[in-house]
This record gives C-alpha cells, structure tokens and sequence, in this order.
C-alpha cells in the first residue's frame, strides 16, 4: 500500500509497504534503492514480494529528489541518505514495528551499513551489488568533476537522465569513513554481489567481506547484471535473504503462533494505524478497502458494502457469461448496475441487468432467472449466514 512520511527537512518521501498474505508479520524491513534509482525497480518489487512471502513487511522508499519523493536531488548527499533512511525508521516505529533489517542495493547498500550503526532494533544488514563506500559512485560523473570543483554544480548524465550534482556531494561522499562503520558494524552481515556486474566490481564485495567480523555471509550472484534485470535473478535474491535473515530477526511466541495460524485462511483482513485504509488479502491478490474522504478516509479503495455489491455483481455475470456461453447466445457485454438502501432494519440490493447482442424476449427472461441463481444470490436470499468468532489465542 502507498504510504509516505516527512524527511529531516519535512520534505515528504514517497513510499510502498509490502505486508505478508497471511496477515501477520513477523519482523520489518526497510530497502534503500540503487543511485538515482527509485522504490519501483522491478528488481525492488520482486524481492519486496519474496520477502513478504516469508512473512516480512518490506517499506521501500525513494529518497530525497528521486522518484515520487519531494525535494531537490541538487541539493542531496549521501549523509542525507542516510538520514532519509532514520526517517523511514521512525515511521515504522512509530506506525507499526521498528525494523530489524536493512537491504541496500548498489549505493543504498553503502547507506544502509552506515545507518544500522544508529537503528538499534537492526538485527541484520544485506547489501546487493554495494560499493566499498559512496566515493565509487563518483566514477559514474568523472568527466564532470572537474566542473563541479569549478562552478560548484554541473549537469551529468546517469543511466540516460540528466541530474544537477553540487560540490557537497563530492566532498560528502569524500568523507564516509566505511572501514570504521564495518569494524563497529555488530550486526549480522550478507553480502550479494555478481562477478559480471559491470557498474560495482566484485572487488567491492570483497573489501567489504574483509573489513567485516562474523557473522558475515558472502553469495555469489553468478550471471547476474547490477540492476538485476533478470526476473530469476531478483525473486532468487529475496528468497536468498528471507532465509537467511531468519536466523537472525526475533520473532516473539505471539506471533509465531499467529503466523502457524493463519497460514490456511483464504482471506485475511489487514488495518494498521488509525486510518481506515484496510488492506485484504486472498490467496492471489491484494486489495484494498476504506471509506470516502467525507468520512474521514483516504478513498483508497471502494468501502465495506460497495465490496458486498461487487461480489454479488460479480457472482451474477460470471454466472450469466457460463450459461450464455453454453448456450451460445449472441451477447457480447453483460452490464450489471447495482445499488443499495438502509432502511430499518431492511437492506435492499437494486439491480439492472442489461445485455448487448442478439436476443429475443423469452432469451432475456431466462437470463434474469439465471441471475437469480448464482452463488452469492442464493447465499444471501436461501441461506441462514452465522458469523462465529474464534476464540483468541
């Protein structure tokens, strides 16, 4: 689901938080995309998606200036990385659970290792594709440094898009003392980098593993591209490190519980925070549920009782397209406009059903009764629906 928090600056930052099917997670983390990259990499979503089917809800942001993200990328810098990662933080904290692990990719791994020194629920950081340290990602304008120390600022071209880079970036970047940061790191450590990535060499795994203390972990990610492009390649990385973190990420007995329970319901029904926003999860999709904004919700998605109408519109036109079909009636589009009242204590479901084709009169008399025969109408017309509460844990 969309969500979005204030930076340092009370800039908003653009996010997504991925939560698991089931309904119950076990741990947070938090992924910091690649340089001048942004939260909606693919490579991004399919690990978020391996994660959370692990049961970890994964928030992926886009820093200061990129993507959906307010603010300038001029006037960022790798230490306001990484305070955009403290703030991503504190909005888990203090909406859902503080993280306990970090994933960076490229660049954003470099910003992750420097800000689990500071988050202390951290109990696992994964970098994929990380340089030794923010001074690589210089090498990516080395035709225009020379412009920067002059002017100050210059344009360059990264990956085909044009960006403003200040001087405070260089010496920024300059000053990131990485060795310190991986000798005091004390959290568990994994390390995913390619032998053919073409943008960080594996010399920089390396360095990174060498400078680390156990535990540390190092796979190697052999054909791979920087960006992961490969669908395989990113869905084996999230699976690689919803494994491997499990070692390490504390799970109370409370959830673990939970979790054993749920794993067999087809529908689970999600609210975090104070909103209303209301995130439903069957056994293949996501959806979303809240009210308008004239009731105090975000009009993320239709309310409780517009679901109702949907499932009966729904039911009625499934079963009128395999009856036509069977028959192979001449209808191309079947319309179904459905509304509802309260009164009392009667609530009545007002339905219009309308066809395009070719049919008679006696045709359309027995769609009607056919539509009287799907599923969810005789469930709310024939049958005595008991709502049974299950006892708490």
């Amino acid at each position: 689901m969309k969500v979005s928090f204030k930076n340092m600056e009370g800039l908003d930052l653009a996010a997504r938080l991925e939560l698991p099917l089931e309904g119950v997670v076990k741990a947070y983390a938090i992924f910091a995309h690649c340089f001048t990259c942004s939260k909606n990499l693919t490579a991004v979503r399919n690990i978020a998606r391996s994660l959370t089917h692990a049961g970890i809800g994964v928030l992926r942001f886009d820093f200061t200036g990129l993507g959906d993200s307010d603010g300038d990328f001029a006037n960022t810098n790798f230490s306001t990385n990484i305070n955009d990662l403290y703030a991503a933080s504190d909005f888990l904290k203090e909406n859902y659970e503080s993280p306990q692990l970090l994933i960076g990719h490229s660049l954003g791994g470099a910003a992750v290792l420097f800000a689990s020194a500071n988050i202390k629920t951290v109990k696992a950081v994964v970098t994929i594709g990380a340089p030794f340290g923010p001074g690589h990602v210089s090498h990516l304008f080395k035709n225009s440094i020379a412009e920067i120390e002059e002017r100050g600022i210059a344009d360059v071209n990264i990956g085909g898009r044009t960006f403003e880079v200040k001087k405070q970036f260089l010496d920024d970047i300059a000053n990131a003392d990485i060795k310190s940061i991986l000798k005091n790191l004390n959290k568990a450590l994994l390390i995913l980098h390619s032998p053919q990535d073409l943008i960080v060499a594996i010399e920089n795994a390396s360095k990174i593993y060498v400078e680390a203390y156990h535990p540390k972990s190092f796979i190697s990610l052999d054909g791979a591209d920087h960006l992961l492009s490969k669908k395989e390649d990113s869905l084996y990385v999230g699976n690689v490190i919803s494994t491997w973190s499990s070692r390490y990420l504390m799970v109370d007995a409370e959830t673990e519980s939970k979790l054993n329970h749920h794993q067999d319901v087809p529908v689970s029904v999600i609210l975090n925070g104070n909103h209303y926003t209301t995130d439903i999860y069957t056994t293949d999709h996501h959806l979303l549920a809240d009210e308008p904004l004239s009731l105090g919700g975000n009009n993320k998605g239709p309310n409780p009782f517009e679901y109702l109408l949907s499932s009966l519109g729904s039911c009625t036109a499934i079963t009128l397209r395999m009856y036509i079909n069977r028959k192979k009636w001449d209808v191309t589009s079947i319309k179904i406009l459905l509304d509802s009242k309260m009164e009392k204590d009667q609530y009545t479901i007002y339905r219009d059903l309308q066809f395009q084709g070719n049919i008679d009169e006696i045709q359309l008399k027995r769609l009607h009764e056919i539509a009287d025969k799907c599923p969810v109408h005789k469930t709310f017309i024939h049958r005595k629906i008991d709502i049974i509460d299950k006892p708490p844990l």
